[in-house]
C-alpha cells in the first residue's frame, strides 16, 4: 500500500492513572510534567495530554485548574504554539458537567494549549483482563449525557478551543458524527480512537476492528489518531495499520501496558519516530499540527475575557 508523505501529528499522554509503583519514571508534580512534555515536544511530539495527582474517579467532579496551569505555564511560554490538553472526572456519577468541565473552560478561557476534551458518552471502563475492576471504577459507568456532549462542544465552540474527542465505544463515534454533520462539532477536532489493551472496553487493537471504526470514519474528512489503553501502540502494529490509512498516534505512559518494561515517554516517543522514519515519514511540528487540524493560533488570556 503506498504511504502518504504528509507529516504525522504524534501526541504524548504522559501519565494518566499510572503510578510510580507500576513505573517509576512516570511524571506525576508540575516540574516533572513540564519537563516530560518540553522534551516531548522538541523531539517530534505536536500534542500533549496529562492528568494530575487529583483521583480520575471522585465524589464530587471537580478537577482543579492550579496543577495544569503550574504544569503548562512554563511549556506555553517556550513554546507558545504546543497543543495540549486536560482530562476530567470519570466517577463524577449525577455532578453537572459545568462542574466537572469548569477545568477544562478555565484553560481554555485564558488560551492555554489550545484544545479541549469531549468525551461523548458513556462507558463501564477499569476492568482488566486479569478479572480485576478498582473499587472506584465498580459502583457504575463513566457517564456523559447527550446533553453532556453537547455542552463541551458548544464551549470548545465558543472558547475557540479545539476538541480531542475521546472514542471508547463504536457509539461515541456514531454521536460525534451526527453532530459533526449538523455542525454542532467546532474546527480543529480530532477523533481519538481509543482500543483496549489490558483495560477491558470498546474494540481490540486488531485491523478488522480499526477498518470498522474508518467505516464509520471515513465520510466525515476528520483527522484521527489510535491508542491503546493498557497495551502498546507500536508494539502491537496498531500504529503502522494507522499510518498506512492516513491517520495519526498517540504513545505515553498513561497507556502503555506490557507488564515487565518500564520505558519512559521519550522511549516510547523514540520507537514512534523510528516507525515513522521506517515508513519514510516524519512527525508534524506544532505549528504544521495547528494547520493540518485547523485550529486557531494561541489568543492571549485578555482577548479571550
Amino acid at each position: 500500500m503506498a504511504v502518504d508523505a504528509d507529516p504525522v501529528i504524534l501526541e504524548v499522554a504522559l501519565n494518566g492513572a499510572t503510578a510510580r509503583e507500576r513505573n517509576p519514571r512516570v511524571p506525576r508534580t508540575p516540574a516533572e510534567i513540564t519537563r516530560d512534555a518540553l522534551r516531548s515536544l522538541d523531539a517530534g511530539a505536536a500534542i500533549v495530554h496529562n492528568h494530575h495527582d487529583e483521583p480520575m474517579f471522585t465524589a464530587d467532579g471537580v478537577h482543579a485548574v492550579e496543577p495544569y496551569l503550574a504544569a503548562w505555564e512554563p511549556v506555553v511560554a517556550a513554546r507558545p504554539d504546543a497543543l495540549l490538553y486536560p482530562t476530567m472526572a470519570a466517577g463524577a456519577r449525577g455532578i453537572p458537567v459545568e462542574r466537572r468541565w469548569a477545568h477544562v473552560e478555565e484553560l481554555a478561557r485564558r488560551g492555554l494549549g489550545g484544545m479541549s476534551l469531549v468525551d461523548p458518552g458513556s462507558v463501564n471502563v477499569g476492568l482488566t483482563s486479569d478479572g480485576v475492576v478498582p473499587e472506584a471504577a465498580a459502583p457504575g459507568p463513566y457517564e456523559n449525557s447527550y446533553a453532556d456532549t453537547e455542552y463541551m462542544f458548544a464551549r470548545s465552540a465558543e472558547r475557540r478551543a479545539a476538541p480531542s474527542i475521546s472514542i471508547f465505544e463504536p457509539g461515541f463515534l456514531r454521536t460525534a458524527l451526527t453532530l459533526h454533520r449538523h455542525g454542532r462539532v467546532p474546527p480543529g477536532a480530532i477523533v481519538k480512537l481509543y482500543f483496549g489493551g489490558s483495560l477491558e472496553f470498546g474494540l481490540p487493537p486488531t485491523e478488522r476492528a480499526l477498518e470498522a471504526y474508518l467505516e464509520l470514519l471515513e465520510p466525515s474528512g476528520l483527522p484521527w489518531s489510535v491508542a491503546v489503553l493498557g497495551g502498546d501502540v507500536v508494539g502491537c502494529g496498531l500504529a503502522r495499520l494507522a499510518l498506512e490509512r492516513g491517520g495519526h498516534v498517540r504513545v505515553g505512559l498513561e497507556d502503555f501496558a506490557d507488564g515487565t518494561r518500564t520505558p519512559s515517554n521519550g522511549e516510547l516517543l523514540d520507537g514512534a519516530l523510528a516507525l515513522l522514519s521506517g515508513l519514510g515519514r516524519r512527525p508534524a511540528s506544532c505549528g504544521e499540527a495547528r494547520e493540518m487540524l485547523g485550529v486557531p493560533a494561541r489568543m492571549s488570556w485578555s482577548s479571550m475575557s
